[in-house]
């Protein structure tokens, strides 16, 4: 399995019902003990800047979005077709995956680490997600079944 798959889950097909005889789920994946961490390479102060507690200023980006959160978590998966929720936390708070952080993901294990990366104003809103529990849920809307991001 992947890196790709490991973070977002595998691509298995969900069934092509009409979407007024889909079953609701109530949760896809779950992200939980989210924990902000602390990357070996913020040391360099030539390349990153310390803001606040947890959130660096990348010196060698130059666009807006060149502050950089590393974040921890574990995931369980289902056996559902879904990148979530980590695709609706990106969308949710304008982020992006800056690294990775292969060389510290054990592919082995459910824990992950990442690096995200934003403007500043949308990284020190993301640091809501520290220490929750986060999924997704169905919903029905206007007959139709969509999905919406939780955050507990």
């Amino acid at each position: 399995m992947g890196i790709f798959d490991k973070l977002f889950g595998g691509k298995k097909e969900k069934p092509s019902d009409s979407s007024s005889n889909q079953e609701l789920r109530m949760e896809y994946n779950i992200m939980k003990n989210i924990s902000l961490e602390k990357c070996q390479k913020y040391e360099n102060a030539d390349l990153y800047e310390l803001v606040e507690s947890g959130i660096y200023k990348d010196l060698t980006d130059e666009n807006d979005a060149k502050y950089r959160m590393t974040i921890a978590y574990e995931l369980e998966f289902d056996d559902s077709n879904n990148q979530y929720p980590l695709d609706d936390i990106l969308d949710k708070y304008y982020l992006h995956v800056s690294d990775f952080l292969e060389s510290e993901n054990n592919s082995e294990s459910n824990k992950y680490k990442l690096e995200l990366a934003g403007d500043l104003d949308d990284i020190k809103k993301s640091r809501e997600i520290i220490g929750k529990r986060i999924f997704n849920r169905d919903f029905l809307d206007e007959g139709q079944v969509r999905v919406n991001l939780i955050v507990q």
